[in-house]
């Protein structure tokens, strides 16, 4: 007589087994210890990847300087040789902090680079080009700064009406090209008296002994820089234009006969070229009875050249940043980097393209003056 399983009892099929059950626990246990390894060492590689250099650099919103201000020994723009006028509001020349040249950047710091709006991640390769030293960098963009405070003098003196000629017999290294055969030999404003013995005194002399050597062949030079004369042996490559003549890779233009005594001395370590503008504009209010900026705070950027034409710069997005944030009612940008100003958020502050100091003066008048529609901008100029 088979007898009936009272109800709820279990059987055989599904009784429970201590083993069988310690089997399951054992299984999950292992796979929840292989997920945490296996995610701690991905984590471990992820974190490793992110600390890893790479080659970028990061260029960021600088600080400003009011060159229309007070340096460490007197105002930063002095002029001596004719009456100078005094002035009300700021003049602010902007930079860009980046990443310096002795730093290597991780991964994880590009990221926060990319992120951020106000920020550029750039090829280290084409901010330091051939791997120099901070030092080697700091000196290459000092000589750079120093050349823009000269040509920015002659820009605003030929623009005030001053006869600024070239300097008779004088030739001077203006750039010297990262990556030129004469690169560290040669520096910015470097006087070249003499090559192979030869005195020369206009940059054709220069350029036509130079392509007369064979190329490889190293050139002497006689060259002053600062109060001493250097006797230095520069290497020369094939010219890119020609390749049966020699090139050793450098700017050179004359000297210039200042009729008026210009001194800009600007506290800091600030390099490169781009003050240019700013330094003129300098120049042309200190020198004129009327006020330029009027009570204004305006902001710019901008290489220069003798004749007064302004050039495209680079970090044209980071120095908008940090003229909004310091509160510019008014930032000047070279024309040729409209592409730039268009990406870059410069809040309630107006920016203006321009592609000369006349035309710089003129933007700054309209704006003063309250002539808003007269004034141009990237938009339509694009």
């Amino acid at each position: 007589m088979r007898r009936s399983r009272p109800a709820g009892s279990p059987t055989a099929d599904t009784a429970p087994s201590d083993a069988s059950a310690g089997r399951t626990l054992a299984a999950v246990s292992r796979r929840t210890a292989t997920i945490v390894v296996s995610g701690g060492l991905l984590l471990g590689l992820v974190l490793v990847a992110a600390l890893l250099p790479v080659p970028y650099v990061v260029y960021g919103p600088g600080p400003l300087t009011d060159v229309l201000g007070e340096g460490d020994d007197g105002p930063i723009i002095e002029v001596e040789g004719a009456a100078t006028y005094p002035t009300d509001g700021s003049l602010q020349l902007t930079t860009v902090a980046v990443t310096s040249a002795s730093a290597r950047m991780d991964l994880l710091t590009a990221m926060q680079g990319w992120i951020d709006p106000d920020k550029a991640v750039v090829p280290r390769d084409i901010v330091y080009p051939g791997n120099p030293t901070s030092e080697e960098a700091r000196q290459q963009n000092a000589a750079v700064f120093s050349s823009s405070q000269e040509l920015a003098s002659v820009a605003a003196l030929r623009y005030l009406g001053y006869d600024v000629p070239a300097q008779a017999d004088q030739v001077v290294v203006r750039e010297v090209l990262e990556d030129g055969a004469a690169s560290g030999v040669l520096e910015p404003d470097d006087v070249i008296l003499e090559v192979d013995g030869q005195a020369v005194a206009t940059p054709a002399d220069v350029v036509d002994a130079v392509s007369s050597q064979e190329p490889g062949d190293p050139v002497e030079m006689t060259v002053l820089r600062g109060d001493t004369t250097r006797q230095l042996d520069v290497p020369t490559a094939e010219s890119e234009v020609d390749p049966d003549r020699a090139a050793i890779g450098v700017v050179v233009a004359p000297a210039w006969e200042l009729p008026l005594e210009v001194s800009i001395d600007v506290p800091g370590q600030i390099g490169g070229s781009s003050a240019g503008l700013v330094f003129a504009l300098g120049i042309v209010d200190t020198l004129t009875p009327g006020q330029l900026v009027q009570g204004t705070d305006v902001a710019g950027t901008g290489e220069i050249t003798p004749e007064g034409d302004v050039g495209a710069i680079s970090g044209v997005q980071q120095k908008i940043a940090a003229a909004r944030d310091e509160g510019a009612a008014i930032f000047l940008a070279p024309s040729d980097n409209c592409g730039g100003v268009l990406d870059a958020d410069p809040g309630d502050m107006l920016v203006v393209p321009v592609d000369s100091l006349s035309a710089a003066v003129d933007a700054l008048s309209d704006f003063v003056a309250g002539n808003l529609d007269r004034l141009p901008s990237c938009s339509t100029a694009v």
